[in-house]
């Protein structure tokens, strides 16, 4: 069979590889400080391997640095930090042998790095900067040689209205004005590159695309398993890529090869640079029932179990009746320059796709904030287009005083009115109120529901959630390699449809504990619900959840079966743990700073991240020689984990993919109600519509930056 992409998807892309923003600069690579004179150490290789099964992705990443140099350096490489990942893994080759590392507290790490490194000894380091980057340190690059390093990291898989999405992310983002003015970077692969991904899903796929990678192979090696992947090498010629995918009933030799003129450019990307983003949709087919699927890890009958749960429910939300009032919040601040035209694009999108009675209005914000369109305006073409245009104008610039732009946008609401605020920003508060409580308690005091579109990989995610959540909202994150329209289009399908309200879920049986998240408040439209816990009684337990629809209560059930011994996920230990961890720094920025309960909030996530080998912002990964390791009594507990993943990883990979659907007895929702599916399949009169449309618009928007530049 031959693999589908999104309808339009061609046509499309060319478009979108007219007007893609430009890629900011700062981007994931190796740092020198500005004004050093010592020559730049290279990236010979980058290497990323992702194997993305059921409900979370595990990603590799493999580099080898040189040193041109005739005297012996260190290298430091920064890269943003993944949404919800989890460090799990970091290895250096010592004399040719891989080394793990091992977690303790951040500044025992830090300092013990600092004596080996002083001792001219082999050491490296992972540190996380706090949302924004994990920082990576290894000594002594020798003059004129190589250096080998691996980093793996685990995080949930992001599936919404049918959609999945995973970014390896590489942008940095250009937020940490310190970090910019002190160091340079070196982005550039010199010789080796490949991204491949592994996608395996229990549920048929029946379309996968790259937005701003068309150039990246796809092809199906198994029935429910499709392969991802580019590569770059100095000098080579790439290898025959496979055009079609076998059907179910053949085997992956039957996959036929592209035609000789094609071979060179499928799946080889013209060169190597880590300032973009990879960005890789797939799209399970449509007419999917609601399900509730499971995946466990349990030793034995005597230890617990850890388990994620996904509920995906059918879409019996209805289209919302009435006006209602949308609050644009847009951040033009100078770290936003790169992403303004991105900006302008979202914001033509969504008022695209009002009501003839609703009403808007469009607050800016940098260093103050300005009512932009005069108080709330009728949501009309004669309205809208004239202030687009003024928009398209303005020049971002000057610092970040979000919490400006948001108390802006809260003045003068109508209680009569449902109000939606959507906030645009990379969410970086460096001006005017800046403690997250003062806006957590700004939003708690309003009636209306957050939407937050987070610009960049190096936004303040941690406070955009918190404020999203306080508002029973939600946010998306958005990539400049994203597929921007259908972001937006996904955002709409939420906010012009009903939601679920006090949310509660309850499980009864299996002596289940330790759950995350505590709370769910809302669920939207195509949204899935994860719970992560830990369980210590196998055997049929009871679910139940419900939530208000307007007026009307919900309630689902089901029975499902936690098994006595399950030993193909043990990632999902760290996987909870991480989860959990996030929750309580959550909890705790919701504190003031000076609350004595701080303390021992953050000494009891040191204990936790420590037992499930986690870097965070108390933690970090360090590696030594092994004799050195025993001198200071440090523990090879990683070592023993990472082993155990690797060996489950590699029974996962021998094994067929099957559903992990656990209510199949018993459906939990109602199975005439299919899940919720982004546009209908985009086909048809409409689908083709609205496609011309969105490319009409593109198009228009780059020649206006053509003109402007």
């Amino acid at each position: 069979m031959n693999i589908r992409t999104f309808p339009g998807t061609a046509a499309l892309s060319a478009i979108l590889t007219l007007t893609t923003v430009a890629a900011p600069a700062d981007a994931a690579g190796l740092l020198k400080p500005v004004n050093s004179s010592l020559p730049e150490l290279s990236i010979r290789e980058h290497h990323v391997n992702v194997v993305l099964e059921h409900s979370y992705a595990v990603t590799t990443v493999e580099q080898v640095f040189h040193n041109p140099s005739p005297q012996a350096l260190e290298a430091i490489y920064s890269f943003p930090v993944p949404d919800h990942a989890a460090v799990g893994e970091f290895t250096y080759w010592i004399d040719g042998q891989p080394v793990t590392g091992e977690v303790i507290k951040k500044q025992q790490a830090r300092t013990i790095y600092e004596q080996e490194k002083q001792a001219g000894h082999e050491a490296a380091l992972v540190e996380q900067d706090s949302y924004k980057t994990f920082d990576i340190s290894v000594t002594p690059v020798q003059a004129n040689s190589d250096v080998r390093i691996k980093l793996v990291y685990i995080q949930p898989a992001h599936l919404d209205s049918g959609v999945g999405r995973y970014v390896y992310p590489l942008e940095d983002g250009g937020v940490d004005t310190q970090k910019n003015a002190f160091w340079n970077r070196n982005e550039v692969v010199d010789e080796k590159f490949s991204f491949n991904m592994r996608l395996a899903s229990g549920y048929p796929i029946d379309s996968i695309r790259l937005p701003q990678h068309s150039q990246a192979a796809i092809q199906q090696i198994a029935p429910n398993q499709w392969q991802v992947s580019m590569a770059s090498q100095v000098g080579a010629l790439p290898q025959t890529v496979l055009s079609s995918a076998p059907s179910a009933d053949q085997p992956p030799e039957a996959a036929q090869p592209l035609p000789a003129e094609q071979i060179s450019t499928a799946g080889i990307v013209p060169a190597a640079s880590l300032d973009q983003d990879i960005v890789v949709y797939w799209r399970h087919s449509q007419n999917l029932p609601g399900t509730l699927d499971l995946i466990s890890y349990k030793q034995s009958d005597t230890t617990p179990g850890t388990f994620m749960m996904t509920l995906t429910p059918g879409d019996d939300l209805g289209v919302l009746q009435g006006g209602r009032d949308w609050v644009f919040v847009l951040d033009v601040s100078g770290s936003m320059q790169g992403k303004y035209s991105t900006l302008v694009e979202g914001v033509r999108q969504g008022l695209a796709k009002l009501q003839p009675d609703d009403r808007f209005k469009v607050v800016l914000f940098n260093n103050a904030a300005t009512d932009f369109s005069g108080g709330f305006k009728p949501a009309t073409a004669e309205v809208i287009t004239p202030l687009l245009n003024q928009l398209e104008q303005y020049q971002p610039g000057s610092g970040t005083d979000l919490y400006s732009g948001l108390a802006q946008g809260l003045k003068g609401l109508n209680t009569d009115r449902s109000t939606a605020m959507i906030l645009v920003t990379d969410g970086v508060a460096n001006l005017g109120v800046t403690e997250r409580k003062r806006f957590l308690e700004l939003l708690e005091k309003a009636d209306v529901r957050l939407f937050t579109f987070v610009m960049g990989n190096s936004a303040n995610r941690p406070l955009l959630n918190s404020m999203t959540e306080v508002s029973n909202g939600f946010a998306i994150s958005v990539s400049n390699a994203d597929d921007i329209v259908g972001q937006l289009m996904l955002a709409t399908s939420k906010m012009t449809h009903q939601a679920m309200r006090d949310v509660e879920l309850k499980i009864d049986g299996g002596r289940v504990t330790d759950l995350t998240p505590e709370q769910i408040n809302s669920l939207y439209r195509g949204e899935q619900l994860t719970v992560l816990g830990h369980y210590r009684q196998p055997g049929p337990v009871q679910i139940s959840l419900t939530g208000k629809v307007g007026g009307q209560q919900r309630h689902y059930t089901t029975e499902i079966i936690l098994p006595g011994e399950s030993l193909l996920h043990p990632e999902l230990e760290r996987i909870w743990a991480f989860a959990t961890l996030e929750n309580m720094q959550a909890k705790m920025d919701y504190l003031e700073e000076d609350d004595s309960n701080n303390e021992d909030t953050k000494q009891a996530m040191t204990d936790l991240a420590i037992q499930y080998d986690l870097v965070t912002d108390y933690t970090s990964m360090l590696i030594v020689r092994d004799e050195v390791f025993k001198q200071l009594n440090i523990e090879r507990n990683n070592q023993q984990r990472v082993a155990n993943e690797n060996n489950a990883r590699q029974q996962r990979l021998q094994q067929p993919v099957t559903s992990q659907r656990a209510d199949s007895q018993k459906p939990m929702f109602n199975q005439s109600h299919h899940r919720a599916s982004l546009g209908g399949g985009g086909s048809g009169a409409i689908g083709h519509w609205i496609l011309l449309l969105i490319g009409a618009l593109l198009l228009i928007q780059y020649r206006n930056r053509r003109r402007t530049s």
